[in-house]
């Protein structure tokens, strides 16, 4: 993801409107950073370890797992299925979490998650539509994936909090917007809804 591009979203950002302008100024040029080294399954392994965390909370749990594989920048999917359930709870995964994790591992040997090549080709909806049949997995998961893996600039996690409360705070809202009123809002921030998504997370 290049620096003009992000450059041209903060510029059309900016010109929406005075508290986008004003809170763009504040934080200064988007430095988001994609992670397109990474497969669709280590993207969702890990987001699931995200899921309705802290980021540091996550980041050990993460830690712990890696640990159980030394030697290997993360386990493939069949290491993690023959993995003893003990040593994943141990990591700080939950049991609805865990068999998130295998559903995915399992997906992944059958090819319901495609690898990196065939999710570049798909079209967002597509790719989302095909990955929540997976047990555990929802919208703001496959989004994490679209934006941190895939570097797709046009994606809104309208029901992620960090950007519902973001936006009440920049208008000085008195209630956060429902998942709905946050997609019509953002429709008039395409074609760079991540890069809006970037800013709001840090109101």
């Amino acid at each position: 993801m290049n620096a003009d591009a992000l450059h041209r979203a903060s510029q059309f950002l900016s010109a929406l409107d005075a508290d986008w302008a004003a809170h763009i100024a504040r934080v200064g040029p988007c430095l988001h950073a994609a992670k397109p080294t990474r497969d669709p399954y280590e993207a969702l392994v890990r987001a699931i370890a995200y899921q309705q965390l802290h980021a540091r909370a996550a980041e050990a749990i993460l830690g712990r797992l890696l640990a159980l594989y030394p030697g290997q920048a993360f386990p493939s999917p069949a290491q993690l299925l023959a993995t003893a359930p003990e040593a994943l709870r141990a990591c700080g995964f939950s049991a609805r979490k865990l068999q998130t994790l295998h559903g995915i591992a399992a997906a992944t040997e059958s090819g319901l998650v495609p690898g990196y090549a065939e999710a570049m080709a798909m079209d967002d909806e597509a790719l989302i539509a095909r990955l929540v049949s997976l047990r555990g997995v929802g919208r703001w998961t496959v989004e994490m994936l679209l934006i941190y893996t895939l570097e797709r600039l046009d994606i809104l996690p309208a029901d992620d909090f960090g950007v519902c409360e973001g936006y009440r705070r920049l208008k000085g809202l008195a209630a956060r917007p429902t998942a709905r009123q946050m997609s019509a809002l953002a429709q008039a921030w395409s074609p760079h809804r991540t890069v809006a998504a970037w800013y709001l997370w840090r109101v």
